[in-house]
């Protein structure tokens, strides 16, 4: 198919030689030839991504790869004949600048399907050379609004990238210098989509806003903290700990609240998720090429992270349809998570059984019928809520192991699971209501996702504090290392807690979530603000209170964490009962 696609080829080009025929020597028309043939087959293969099915592993990696080579040659043909290119064919620094944006987004794309985080550096690579050798400069000299479009977009896709990597500091001065470009771009051409770039700002605006908390150094500056899993960030497996085998190898993320900070198509929640799934990514770069070099690489160590599909606000039967492939894919010995952080959808009359679909569930998004966010429905002739997840839809996929979290104000509906194929299976599930006065974050993310992103954080969040010295924060963070040692302890030697947690124990990622979720039980029980019967975090299969989330061994930890930070006076020493 190769000679065909170069000889039609030949015929679009030859008006271009034809112009230039007399003075140009054979080998430079061949370059520039050799051009023109790779730019126009590198963006037919980027374009046929978009139709690339966006599940299943297989289908999309050999088309990737095919698609990076063309990139890769021509990234390198370019560099290598930049002076005849200026000459002959009249290159701009905008369409090297476009050349290099498509790798970035290649490298990005790479990163969404293989969850490996050390593509996302590549991807910051090539989008901040683009930025330091001012590709994009000159486009605002050129009467074309769809090239300003093309750069707008750029520094969209590079603030992505930015925020993944948790790049804070950089972020506000492209935020700074994108809206300084929609500014220059709407007033030199009355476009209609003014209102829609200016959403953006507003967005990743309230989106780096979003965490609760800064942690200042001694110069007053803020110190930004990865949440990614660290060497040494879990406590290790011990003598005699007698654990499952099984690896998380799928998950799901799904955010569908109305009113939560996003950017992108990602939640606070989503964002703050996946990142508590994944490694701290390596650098690419300085283990292979000199740096300063920008050299597509496609090759990282091995892949440690588990795979992630990140859907916001899916309609059901798009959750249905990425919930089959995962769990067809799912290997041997492998655990499927499924994270929802959604509205609550609770059921319309009370059914006289108790079955799977009488307690509602979350919020699946429709394509129409919505009203101001609530659900139109026919009412008279529905029996249940159709766009909603009901823990029953859950039931078939509890043939492979299964770990899921819920975030909702209908979290509770997934408590009422049953296990019907023996298989590991563990439900975590939010509050469902929360105190007055942190009402008003919930837009900012909701605190039990916090608590399994950052249990830090979530810990100070609920004390109400929002800002630390970087010192005392380390303090803490060494008094909580202590404490999940102990929790680790409890939950491998205890008689009574349920198997499926010991089973899903040898995993690091579910071990640290799980951890932490005893944590979040433990700290809100004692706080003095949560008082309703909503306001604490259950589990399916239930944990052991007594011995665990109210055992006085850990309460005595929490108070010394708020001891530590001066905030004792917001919880109950403990001793008192709860209820």
């Amino acid at each position: 198919g190769l000679m065909k696609d170069k000889n039609d080829f030949q015929l679009n080009i030859s008006w271009f030689i034809h112009i230039h025929e007399d003075d140009i020597p054979l080998c430079e028309r061949k370059t520039v030839t050799d051009f023109c043939y790779l730019l126009d087959k590198s963006k037919q293969l980027f374009n046929g991504l978009r139709d690339l099915p966006q599940y299943g592993h297989k289908q999309w990696q050999s088309y990737f790869g095919r698609t990076f080579d063309v990139y890769t040659k021509l990234w390198k043909f370019q560099q290598q004949h930049r002076q005849v290119l200026d000459n002959r064919y009249g290159l701009k620094r905008w369409q090297i600048g476009e050349v290099a944006s498509k790798i970035g987004q290649l490298y990005y794309h790479y990163y969404l399907r293989t969850s490996e985080t050390s593509y996302l550096n590549e991807a910051f690579s090539f989008y901040s050379a683009i930025r330091q050798r001012s590709y994009y400069h000159q486009v605002n000299k050129e009467d074309r609004p769809e090239l300003v479009v093309k750069k707008l977009r750029y520094y969209a896709r590079f603030i992505v990238v930015c925020l993944l990597l948790n790049k804070m500091d950089l972020v506000k001065v492209l935020v700074k210098e994108l809206s300084e470009e929609i500014e220059d771009y709407t007033q030199r051409f009355n476009t209609e989509d003014q209102l829609e770039w200016n959403l953006v700002l507003q967005e990743v605006a309230a989106f780096v806003e979003a965490d609760p908390l800064m942690i200042l150094n001694d110069d007053n500056a803020v110190v930004v903290i990865s949440n990614r899993l660290q060497e040494g960030g879990v406590p290790p497996l011990e003598q005699g700990m007698v654990v499952g085998q099984l690896t998380l190898a799928d998950a799901l993320i799904v955010g569908n609240c109305n009113n939560q900070v996003k950017f992108s198509e990602l939640t606070i929640d989503m964002f703050r998720m996946l990142q508590a799934l994944e490694r701290e990514p390596v650098n690419l770069a300085t283990q292979s090429s000199k740096p300063g070099t920008l050299e597509p690489n496609e090759k990282p160590a091995k892949r440690e992270n588990p795979h992630k599909y990140l859907l916001y606000k899916p309609t059901f039967s798009q959750l249905y349809t990425f919930l089959s492939a995962s769990f067809k894919e799912l290997p041997a010995n492998s655990v499927l998570l499924v994270y929802l952080s959604a509205t609550g959808v609770f059921p319309a009359g009370r059914s006289e059984c108790e079955g799977p679909y009488d307690f509602g569930g979350v919020l699946t998004n429709t394509n129409r019928d919505v009203v101001n966010g609530e659900m139109v429905q026919k009412r008279n002739q529905a029996q249940k809520e159709m766009h909603c997840l009901h823990p029953g839809d859950l039931f078939p996929f509890t043939r492979k192991p299964l770990f899921i979290i819920v975030d909702s104000s209908n979290s509770t509906a997934y408590k009422n699971f049953s296990n019907l194929f023996g298989q590991p299976l563990v439900c975590l599930l939010s509050p469902t209501v929360y105190p007055k006065s942190m009402q008003d974050q919930c837009q900012r993310g909701s605190l039990f996702t916090l608590f399994l992103y950052n249990p830090l954080m979530g810990f100070l969040s609920v004390c109400g504090l929002s800002s630390m010295r970087y010192g005392l924060w380390e303090k803490a963070q060494e008094l909580l290392r202590k404490v999940f040692h102990d929790i680790s302890q409890m939950i491998t030697s205890s008689r009574v807690v349920d198997q499926a947690y010991l089973q899903f124990y040898g995993d690091e990622f579910l071990r640290l979530l799980m951890i932490r979720f005893v944590f979040c039980c433990t700290t809100l029980r004692l706080h003095k603000h949560f008082r309703e019967a909503g306001s604490f975090p259950e589990s399916y299969p239930p944990l052991p209170k007594q011995e665990m989330v109210e055992s006085s061994l850990l309460q005595k930890h929490v108070l010394e964490l708020a001891a530590m930070l001066d905030v004792q006076n917001l919880f109950s020493d403990g001793m008192l009962d709860n209820y």
